[in-house]
């Protein structure tokens, strides 16, 4: 197999850093989509749209499930180039 040259090693590890961002981001977005879904649930006041507090819950871990396997597909697909 062809052994990478500098430029690409260095886009190689651009992608990998640029994927770990992607994953951040889906992750803060579900900590910030799962707490509110909890302030919702929790606050008594809010008791009338409990129900929007529940399908937060249910948003929130959906986008870290979806953020997790999109990271780990990536990864996958970027880790046979460092293998060459």
């Amino acid at each position: 197999m062809e052994e990478l040259n500098k430029t690409d090693w260095l886009a190689l590890e651009r992608t990998r850093l640029a994927n770990e961002r992607t994953f951040l981001a889906y992750f803060r977005t579900f900590v910030v989509v799962f707490a509110s879904g909890l302030t919702i649930i929790k606050i008594e006041i809010l008791q009338s749209i409990e129900v929007l507090g529940y399908i937060f819950l249910g948003a929130a871990i959906l986008l870290l499930l979806i953020g997790v396997i999109r990271f780990l597909y990536v990864r996958k697909r970027i880790q046979k180039y460092y293998n060459m």
